[in-house]
């Protein structure tokens, strides 16, 4: 009797885990990686969900993995309404914040993030950085990661090892435009105005929702990448 027991056990865990897994390839490689808000919290139910129906062998298989279905299917969802809606998106992952602009840290932006300066150290060392004034543009990305972009004169290989003059850009190339959304704060902070943008957009032939990405600096180059017609 205690035999067959086990051998259930050992049945039942294997089922789970390889649905367990066709669950997680559902929902996409970003599983995998690092988070957003609401995939982790998926990720955290889903696990206690198998670790009972695996330690439950009373409760039936099926009903013990409905739940687990149900998350995977919310979650797709949410991806799904994220992927259409910027403001969805916006409301479940929030957006990134720029922390460092021109080697100066945002204090009031860290106090708000509760991002110490501790943290902010260790995430710019993890990056082989110990000075912030090396830093051009930092960002607290929406998973809470830090990206940074050194100043033009730093990076790998340096133009200072080189002895080549600076680049005509003083800022880095950062996005004008998302998803038809305007990022008013980068825009100024490049010398830009909506005029620029303007011209920018009938250059191209286009209006604001119609551009999935602007990118562009403090000189008159720009990249924008319009969105495919569905």
């Amino acid at each position: 009797r205690k035999a067959l027991f086990m051998l259930v056990l050992m049945l039942r865990t294997l089922i789970i885990y390889l649905l367990i897994i066709c669950a997680m390839r559902l929902m996409g490689k970003r599983q995998l990686g690092e988070l957003q808000p609401s995939e982790l919290v998926s990720t955290i139910l889903i696990s206690n969900l198998a670790s009972i129906s695996i330690e439950s062998p009373e409760i039936p298989l099926a009903a013990s993995l409905a739940p687990v279905f149900l998350i995977v299917a919310l979650e797709l969802l949410l991806s799904a309404l994220c992927f259409t809606s910027p403001k969805a998106s916006e409301l479940v992952s929030g957006t990134p914040v720029a922390v460092i602009r021109d080697g100066v840290i945002d204090q009031n932006t860290l106090r708000e993030l509760r991002f110490s300066m501790s943290d902010l150290m260790e995430s710019l060392r993890g990056k082989d950085i110990f000075d912030p004034s090396e830093v051009s543009y930092a960002l607290i990305e929406t998973n809470g990661s830090l990206t940074v972009c050194k100043r033009g004169a730093l990076e790998s290989v340096t133009r200072q090892d080189l002895k080549l003059p600076s680049p005509p850009a003083k800022k880095p190339l950062v996005p004008f435009v998302i998803d038809g959304k305007l990022l008013p704060e980068n825009l100024f902070w490049c010398g830009k105005d909506k005029p620029w943008l303007e011209r920018a957009l009938a250059q191209n032939d286009c209006t604001l929702k119609q551009v999935l990405l602007l990118l562009g600096d403090d000189t008159e180059h720009f990249s924008l990448t319009k969105k495919e017609s569905r």
